[in-house]
């Protein structure tokens, strides 16, 4: 049986329908897109603008427990950085429990789907005990991670993440440990989630190399081919490039800057996503865009640690895909995100609208590149969502209310600038998942539940 529902505006890939009219069969996948309806029944009628669904393509959500709580100077620091950072991380994770990893990872879902997010990447690196050993399954906190998205309603790519070392030619040690794995054993682990996942729809799973400092090139090497003969169609993801400190450590070690190592030495291509990617040199840049991989930005969580910024307006204009992270969580909000990096441009070049380029005079909205662009990159490095809604994909839809204090007198052709570059209320009022209602009027059903667990395990490991 399908439903058909009758959208006041309705986003598409080649401007909006109002009203426009999306039949949803049973399996939540759309069966037709139209702007007239002539059906036998009565349609669901929809008041405010129909979007797709968003994508984050970069996540850690166990970190969520650090924000608001290493904005702080003292303790003896010459400067404040990504590396000062890391050390309250790795003191946070020695007290971390599967249990607390599933209730943080709750409240940040949901949020996520508050905002509009329907799919999301999750960049999991915490494996193991402390110490190290392995949990009795050693699948452990992955899964716990699966359960929270089925949960929550929300579509995953879950990237489990080889990491081998301390550093370049450093052992790990304290709660690094937590993270590491023989390339035999990542495998078993990789295998063994894909298996687990098979009959779920909604769940994918691909590869990640924590970054050039953590996975020698033949840990890497091995790793992808094995990914690659195990699902061709898999994505792989890596942080690279976040720092200077970063691609100096690289390019001594290597002799080649991170980028430039992995265009040397990997087929780069549309499967990819480069985490970060913050400092790349021309060629890199160039090479980087036009290899099809998509570069993972993380404006906030990027601001928030000093790495500094990326090239959009080049990557931009040389026709590179990227798309939106929310990394540590400082926020999880994409539009926010994507606001952080808009804005952050316009810092940096003292002028408006970066990337916005008018064709045959046609005015170039912002809010609508910003919003395609990271529609697009999102759907191609988490491999699922889609950047329109349209026949055969499914109905993953979020409303935002025309009432909301932001969207207050606008219309179609304003109305992503102003939920993106405008006013700070949430104007997302219901998200559908594959057919499926999850967020009602802003709330979630568990929401109550789900912030009250949360509470009880930040005032403990916090």
């Amino acid at each position: 049986m399908t439903t058909v529902y009758e959208i006041e505006h309705l986003y598409q890939a080649d401007g909006w329908l109002s009203p426009g009219y999306v039949e949803v069969g049973g399996d939540g996948i759309i069966v037709r897109v139209s702007s007239e309806y002539t059906g036998d029944h009565n349609a669901v009628r929809l008041a405010g603008f129909g979007v797709p669904g968003l994508q984050n393509l970069h996540s850690h959500a166990f970190q969520r427990a650090l924000v608001g709580r290493t904005e702080f100077v003292g303790h003896g620091r010459a400067e404040d950085n990504l590396w000062n950072w890391r050390e309250e991380m790795y003191r946070l994770v020695d007290r971390l429990t599967p249990d607390d990893v599933e209730a943080i990872a709750a409240l940040v879902y949901l949020e996520m789907l508050q905002f509009g997010t329907t799919t999301l990447c999750e960049f999991q690196y915490l494996h193991h005990q402390p110490g190290g050993g392995f949990y009795e399954n050693p699948a452990e906190m992955s899964e716990r991670l699966i359960a929270t998205a089925e949960r929550i309603g929300l579509r995953l790519t879950l990237l489990p993440v080889l990491y081998g070392h301390g550093g370049i030619g450093v052992p790990p040690q304290g709660a690094q440990l937590r993270f590491v794995h023989s390339v035999d054993d990542y495998l078993t682990l990789v295998q063994t989630l894909r298996l687990r996942c098979s009959s779920r729809p909604w769940l994918r799973i691909g590869l990640a190399l924590h970054s050039l400092r953590a996975v020698t090139p033949d840990e890497a090497l091995t790793a992808v081919e094995s990914m690659n003969t195990m699902d061709a169609d898999a994505n792989i993801h890596i942080h690279v490039s976040e720092t200077v400190k970063e691609v100096a450590d690289v390019e001594n070690a290597l002799g080649a800057r991170p980028v430039e190592w992995l265009l040397d030495n990997v087929d780069l291509n549309h499967k990819w996503c480069l985490v970060h990617a913050t400092h790349l040199d021309a060629s890199e840049l160039a090479k980087a865009a036009k290899s099809g991989a998509v570069v993972g930005l993380c404006p906030l969580t990027e601001a928030m640690l000093g790495d500094g910024l990326f090239q959009l307006v080049e990557y931009h204009d040389a026709h590179g895909s990227w798309g939106i992270g929310t990394d540590s969580q400082c926020s999880t909000s994409i539009a926010e995100e994507l606001r952080v990096l808009e804005c952050g441009k316009r810092l940096e070049l003292r002028r408006r609208n970066v990337i916005a380029r008018s064709v045959d005079g046609q005015k170039a909205h912002s809010g609508r590149i910003l919003f395609d662009s990271a529609l697009a990159g999102g759907a191609r490095a988490s491999g699922q969502g889609a950047v329109a809604l349209a026949p055969g994909e499914f109905a993953d839809l979020v409303l935002l209310d025309p009432h909301c204090n932001t969207l207050l007198g606008h219309g179609p052709e304003t109305v992503l600038d102003a939920w993106i570059l405008g006013g700070t209320h949430n104007p997302v009022r219901d998200v559908m998942v594959a057919g499926r209602w999850i967020i009602h009027d802003g709330r979630h059903a568990e929401e109550a539940a789900i912030r009250a667990n949360y509470r009880t395990v930040i005032e403990r490991v916090a």
